[in-house]
Protein backbone atom coordinates (compact mmCIF):
# COMPACT_ATOMS: atom_id res chain seq x y z
CA UNK A 1 0.00 0.00 0.00
CA UNK A 2 1.01 3.78 -0.42
CA UNK A 3 0.50 5.37 2.58
CA UNK A 4 -1.34 4.99 6.20
CA UNK A 5 -2.51 7.36 8.38
CA UNK A 6 -2.75 6.77 12.36
CA UNK A 7 -5.00 9.68 14.08
CA UNK A 8 -3.42 10.20 17.63
CA UNK A 9 0.10 9.46 18.67
CA UNK A 10 -0.45 8.64 22.20
CA UNK A 11 0.38 4.99 23.54
CA UNK A 12 -2.56 3.43 21.76
CA UNK A 13 -1.94 5.02 17.97
CA UNK A 14 2.30 4.83 18.46
CA UNK A 15 2.15 1.48 18.78
CA UNK A 16 -0.38 0.75 15.73
CA UNK A 17 2.24 2.97 13.30
CA UNK A 18 5.23 1.27 15.13
CA UNK A 19 3.81 -2.67 14.60
CA UNK A 20 2.75 -1.63 11.00
CA UNK A 21 6.20 0.24 9.88
CA UNK A 22 7.81 -3.14 11.29
CA UNK A 23 5.42 -5.24 9.50
CA UNK A 24 6.54 -3.13 6.22
CA UNK A 25 2.54 -2.71 5.28
CA UNK A 26 3.22 0.77 3.67
CA UNK A 27 5.40 3.43 1.56
CA UNK A 28 4.26 5.97 4.53
CA UNK A 29 2.48 6.01 7.52
CA UNK A 30 1.45 8.85 8.61
CA UNK A 31 1.02 9.87 12.23
CA UNK A 32 -1.08 12.44 13.30
CA UNK A 33 -1.85 14.27 16.38
CA UNK A 34 -3.09 17.98 17.90
CA UNK A 35 -0.47 18.30 20.35
CA UNK A 36 2.96 20.10 19.16
CA UNK A 37 5.32 17.74 18.73
CA UNK A 38 4.58 14.41 19.83
CA UNK A 39 3.45 13.03 16.89
CA UNK A 40 6.76 14.25 14.96
CA UNK A 41 8.89 13.16 17.86
CA UNK A 42 7.62 9.58 18.25
CA UNK A 43 7.50 9.15 14.50
CA UNK A 44 11.37 10.35 14.54
CA UNK A 45 12.22 7.40 17.27
CA UNK A 46 10.25 4.51 15.15
CA UNK A 47 11.73 5.46 11.93
CA UNK A 48 14.95 5.50 13.83
CA UNK A 49 14.60 1.87 14.14
CA UNK A 50 14.35 0.77 10.73
CA UNK A 51 17.31 -0.25 9.65
CA UNK A 52 17.53 -2.42 13.40
CA UNK A 53 14.40 -4.09 12.95
CA UNK A 54 14.91 -3.73 8.79
CA UNK A 55 11.84 -2.22 7.34
CA UNK A 56 11.36 0.71 4.51
CA UNK A 57 8.04 2.17 5.95
CA UNK A 58 9.22 5.71 6.28
CA UNK A 59 6.65 7.02 9.15
CA UNK A 60 6.50 10.86 8.82
CA UNK A 61 4.43 12.87 12.65
CA UNK A 62 2.48 15.66 11.70
CA UNK A 63 0.76 18.18 13.79
CA UNK A 64 -3.01 18.78 12.75
CA UNK A 65 -1.90 18.62 8.92
CA UNK A 66 -4.52 16.42 7.23
CA UNK A 67 -3.22 17.30 4.06
CA UNK A 68 -0.15 15.15 4.38
CA UNK A 69 -2.34 12.36 5.51
CA UNK A 70 -3.93 12.82 1.30
CA UNK A 71 -4.34 9.73 -0.50
CA UNK A 72 -4.46 7.29 2.16
CA UNK A 73 -5.46 4.08 1.96
CA UNK A 74 -6.36 3.28 5.61
CA UNK A 75 -7.39 5.83 8.47
CA UNK A 76 -6.76 4.28 11.82
CA UNK A 77 -8.65 6.28 14.62
CA UNK A 78 -7.29 6.26 17.94
CA UNK A 79 -7.65 9.71 19.31
CA UNK A 80 -9.85 10.28 22.36
CA UNK A 81 -9.36 11.17 25.81
CA UNK A 82 -9.31 7.74 28.61
CA UNK A 83 -12.24 8.15 31.24
CA UNK A 84 -10.86 9.73 33.94
CA UNK A 85 -12.24 9.82 37.83
CA UNK A 86 -15.54 10.87 38.27
CA UNK A 87 -16.01 11.06 34.25
CA UNK A 88 -19.58 9.62 33.78
CA UNK A 89 -20.28 7.05 30.51
CA UNK A 90 -22.19 10.18 28.90
CA UNK A 91 -19.45 12.85 29.56
CA UNK A 92 -16.98 10.15 27.66
CA UNK A 93 -19.18 9.62 24.73
CA UNK A 94 -19.74 13.60 24.16
CA UNK A 95 -16.01 14.74 24.20
CA UNK A 96 -14.48 11.65 22.39
CA UNK A 97 -17.67 11.74 19.82
CA UNK A 98 -16.74 15.46 19.32
CA UNK A 99 -13.12 14.75 18.72
CA UNK A 100 -13.55 11.47 16.77
CA UNK A 101 -16.43 13.12 14.55
CA UNK A 102 -13.82 15.93 13.91
CA UNK A 103 -10.91 13.96 13.10
CA UNK A 104 -12.85 11.65 10.95
CA UNK A 105 -14.39 14.67 8.78
CA UNK A 106 -11.03 15.96 8.11
CA UNK A 107 -9.23 13.04 7.17
CA UNK A 108 -11.91 11.79 4.76
CA UNK A 109 -11.84 15.22 3.00
CA UNK A 110 -8.28 14.28 1.71
CA UNK A 111 -8.93 10.64 1.65
CA UNK A 112 -12.75 9.73 0.22
CA UNK A 113 -11.96 6.37 -0.74
CA UNK A 114 -9.56 5.19 2.66
CA UNK A 115 -10.96 1.97 4.86
CA UNK A 116 -11.40 3.78 8.58
CA UNK A 117 -10.57 1.57 11.11
CA UNK A 118 -12.05 2.84 14.72
CA UNK A 119 -10.12 1.88 17.87
CA UNK A 120 -11.28 4.96 20.19
CA UNK A 121 -13.45 4.77 23.13
CA UNK A 122 -15.82 4.00 23.66
CA UNK A 123 -15.38 1.96 20.52
CA UNK A 124 -19.07 0.81 19.18
CA UNK A 125 -20.37 4.47 19.65
CA UNK A 126 -17.13 5.63 18.46
CA UNK A 127 -17.28 3.20 15.42
CA UNK A 128 -21.10 4.47 15.01
CA UNK A 129 -19.80 8.23 15.46
CA UNK A 130 -16.72 7.55 12.79
CA UNK A 131 -19.41 6.32 10.06
CA UNK A 132 -21.59 8.97 10.35
CA UNK A 133 -18.72 11.24 9.64
CA UNK A 134 -17.22 9.32 7.04
CA UNK A 135 -20.94 9.11 5.22
CA UNK A 136 -19.05 5.74 3.72
CA UNK A 137 -20.44 2.41 3.15
CA UNK A 138 -20.59 0.24 6.33
CA UNK A 139 -18.13 -2.12 5.21
CA UNK A 140 -15.34 0.56 4.87
CA UNK A 141 -15.92 2.06 8.52
CA UNK A 142 -15.68 -0.42 11.21
CA UNK A 143 -14.17 -0.63 14.52
CA UNK A 144 -11.11 -2.73 16.44
CA UNK A 145 -12.25 -4.81 19.68
CA UNK A 146 -13.19 -8.31 18.95
CA UNK A 147 -9.44 -9.00 18.48
CA UNK A 148 -8.22 -7.51 21.23
CA UNK A 149 -10.60 -8.99 23.40
CA UNK A 150 -10.34 -12.81 21.99
CA UNK A 151 -6.45 -12.36 22.27
CA UNK A 152 -6.65 -11.23 25.83
CA UNK A 153 -9.43 -14.94 26.57
CA UNK A 154 -6.48 -16.75 24.62
CA UNK A 155 -4.23 -15.77 27.09
CA UNK A 156 -5.98 -16.13 30.05
CA UNK A 157 -6.81 -19.68 28.07
CA UNK A 158 -2.76 -20.81 27.65
CA UNK A 159 -1.83 -19.52 30.67
CA UNK A 160 -4.50 -21.62 32.72
CA UNK A 161 -4.07 -25.03 30.55
CA UNK A 162 0.42 -24.06 30.05
CA UNK A 163 0.01 -24.43 26.33
CA UNK A 164 1.04 -21.99 23.66
CA UNK A 165 -1.34 -19.36 22.98
CA UNK A 166 -0.53 -19.82 19.32
CA UNK A 167 -2.87 -23.38 19.42
CA UNK A 168 -5.95 -21.51 21.46
CA UNK A 169 -8.88 -20.91 18.73
CA UNK A 170 -11.64 -18.76 20.25
CA UNK A 171 -14.31 -16.36 19.17
CA UNK A 172 -16.06 -13.12 20.93
CA UNK A 173 -19.33 -11.36 19.90
CA UNK A 174 -20.95 -8.41 21.53
CA UNK A 175 -20.04 -5.05 22.48
CA UNK A 176 -16.57 -4.33 23.54
CA UNK A 177 -16.61 -3.95 27.67
CA UNK A 178 -18.53 -5.96 30.57
CA UNK A 179 -21.51 -6.82 27.97
CA UNK A 180 -19.51 -9.03 25.48
CA UNK A 181 -19.95 -12.36 24.79
CA UNK A 182 -17.01 -15.22 24.91
CA UNK A 183 -18.15 -18.33 23.35
CA UNK A 184 -16.33 -21.40 25.18
CA UNK A 185 -18.57 -23.56 22.54
CA UNK A 186 -16.40 -22.04 19.79
CA UNK A 187 -13.02 -22.29 21.94
CA UNK A 188 -10.45 -24.98 21.10
CA UNK A 189 -6.99 -25.88 21.62
CA UNK A 190 -5.75 -26.85 18.08
CA UNK A 191 -9.86 -28.81 17.63
CA UNK A 192 -9.79 -29.93 21.15
CA UNK A 193 -12.49 -28.07 22.99
CA UNK A 194 -12.04 -26.17 25.79
CA UNK A 195 -14.77 -27.88 27.68
CA UNK A 196 -12.66 -31.04 27.60
CA UNK A 197 -9.33 -29.53 29.34
CA UNK A 198 -11.16 -26.84 31.75
CA UNK A 199 -13.89 -27.84 34.35
CA UNK A 200 -16.93 -24.61 34.09
CA UNK A 201 -16.10 -22.79 37.35
CA UNK A 202 -12.32 -22.62 35.77
CA UNK A 203 -13.37 -21.02 32.75
CA UNK A 204 -16.15 -18.74 34.20
CA UNK A 205 -13.72 -17.20 35.50
CA UNK A 206 -11.71 -17.04 32.49
CA UNK A 207 -14.46 -15.21 30.73
CA UNK A 208 -14.96 -12.98 33.39
CA UNK A 209 -11.91 -11.83 33.69
CA UNK A 210 -11.96 -11.17 30.07
CA UNK A 211 -15.22 -8.95 29.93
CA UNK A 212 -12.93 -6.83 32.18
CA UNK A 213 -9.62 -7.35 30.83
CA UNK A 214 -9.66 -3.39 30.35
CA UNK A 215 -10.43 -2.45 33.41
CA UNK A 216 -7.71 -4.78 35.34
CA UNK A 217 -5.36 -2.98 33.15
CA UNK A 218 -6.12 0.33 34.28
CA UNK A 219 -6.20 -0.52 37.66
CA UNK A 220 -2.99 -1.81 37.98
CA UNK A 221 -1.28 1.22 35.27
CA UNK A 222 -3.37 3.95 36.06
CA UNK A 223 -4.19 4.05 32.12
CA UNK A 224 -5.32 2.20 29.29
CA UNK A 225 -3.52 -0.72 27.56
CA UNK A 226 -1.42 0.08 24.23
CA UNK A 227 0.56 -2.98 23.30
CA UNK A 228 -2.87 -5.43 22.80
CA UNK A 229 -4.97 -2.77 20.98
CA UNK A 230 -1.77 -1.20 18.99
CA UNK A 231 -1.39 -4.79 17.75
CA UNK A 232 -4.53 -5.97 16.85
CA UNK A 233 -5.51 -2.81 15.20
CA UNK A 234 -2.35 -3.31 12.64
CA UNK A 235 -3.81 -6.88 12.52
CA UNK A 236 -6.55 -5.49 10.89
CA UNK A 237 -4.54 -3.33 9.15
CA UNK A 238 -2.81 -6.04 7.33
CA UNK A 239 -5.51 -8.30 6.59
CA UNK A 240 -6.68 -5.32 4.48
CA UNK A 241 -3.02 -4.45 2.97
CA UNK A 242 -2.67 -8.53 2.06
CA UNK A 243 -5.80 -9.51 1.49
CA UNK A 244 -5.83 -12.45 3.14
CA UNK A 245 -9.44 -12.79 4.33
CA UNK A 246 -9.18 -13.75 7.70
CA UNK A 247 -11.72 -13.94 9.95
CA UNK A 248 -12.02 -11.97 12.93
CA UNK A 249 -15.04 -10.45 15.70
CA UNK A 250 -15.34 -6.92 14.27
CA UNK A 251 -17.45 -4.16 15.30
CA UNK A 252 -19.28 -4.11 12.10
CA UNK A 253 -22.66 -2.23 11.19
CA UNK A 254 -25.40 -4.87 11.86
CA UNK A 255 -28.19 -4.69 9.63
CA UNK A 256 -30.51 -8.03 10.05
CA UNK A 257 -27.75 -10.25 10.89
CA UNK A 258 -28.74 -12.46 14.21
CA UNK A 259 -31.92 -10.47 14.30
CA UNK A 260 -30.22 -7.06 15.19
CA UNK A 261 -30.56 -3.97 12.89
CA UNK A 262 -28.55 -0.89 12.62
CA UNK A 263 -26.26 -1.15 15.44
CA UNK A 264 -22.75 -1.63 15.49
CA UNK A 265 -21.27 -4.34 17.29
CA UNK A 266 -18.87 -7.25 17.58
CA UNK A 267 -19.63 -10.36 15.06
CA UNK A 268 -17.24 -12.38 13.14
CA UNK A 269 -16.25 -10.92 9.63
CA UNK A 270 -13.87 -11.94 6.46
CA UNK A 271 -11.50 -8.84 6.60
CA UNK A 272 -9.58 -8.05 2.95
CA UNK A 273 -8.49 -5.55 0.60
CA UNK A 274 -12.21 -4.01 0.19
CA UNK A 275 -12.49 -3.98 4.13
CA UNK A 276 -15.50 -6.08 5.21
CA UNK A 277 -16.29 -8.96 2.26
CA UNK A 278 -18.87 -10.69 4.70
CA UNK A 279 -20.47 -11.22 8.07
CA UNK A 280 -20.49 -14.47 9.28
CA UNK A 281 -23.11 -15.60 10.93
CA UNK A 282 -22.68 -18.52 13.41
CA UNK A 283 -25.26 -20.64 14.79
CA UNK A 284 -25.87 -19.37 18.62
CA UNK A 285 -28.08 -21.40 21.61
CA UNK A 286 -30.50 -19.45 22.55
CA UNK A 287 -28.11 -18.62 25.94
CA UNK A 288 -25.98 -17.03 23.84
CA UNK A 289 -28.39 -15.20 21.41
CA UNK A 290 -29.80 -13.76 24.50
CA UNK A 291 -26.59 -12.69 25.57
CA UNK A 292 -25.49 -11.12 22.35
CA UNK A 293 -29.02 -9.22 21.98
CA UNK A 294 -28.68 -8.16 25.84
CA UNK A 295 -25.49 -6.99 24.36
CA UNK A 296 -26.64 -4.83 21.89
CA UNK A 297 -29.16 -3.67 24.27
CA UNK A 298 -26.85 -1.93 26.04
CA UNK A 299 -24.66 -0.55 23.21
CA UNK A 300 -27.73 0.74 21.35
CA UNK A 301 -28.09 2.68 24.95
CA UNK A 302 -24.90 4.66 24.02
CA UNK A 303 -25.58 4.88 20.41
CA UNK A 304 -28.83 6.79 21.90
CA UNK A 305 -26.91 9.08 23.70
CA UNK A 306 -25.02 10.04 20.26
CA UNK A 307 -27.97 10.48 18.52
CA UNK A 308 -29.45 13.13 21.78
CA UNK A 309 -26.73 15.27 21.03
CA UNK A 310 -27.91 16.59 17.81
CA UNK A 311 -23.57 16.15 16.56
CA UNK A 312 -25.28 14.88 13.26
CA UNK A 313 -27.82 17.31 12.67
CA UNK A 314 -28.70 19.22 9.54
Amino acid sequence: MNKITVIGAGNVGATVANVIAHKDLAREVILVDIKEGVAEGKALDIWQTASINNFNSRVIGVTNDYLRTKGSDIIVITSGLPRKPGMSRDDLIKTNATIVKEVTEKAILYSPEAIIIVVSNPLDVMTYTAFKAARKHSRKVFGMAGILDTGRYKAFLAEALDVSPKDVHALLLGGHGDTMVPLPRYTSINGIPVSDLLGKDVLDKIVERTRKGGGELVNLMGTSAWYAPGAAAAQMVEAIVDDQKRVFPVCAYLNGEYGINNIYLGVPVKLGRNGIEEIIEIKLNDEEMKQLHASAAAVKETMDVLDGMGLFEG
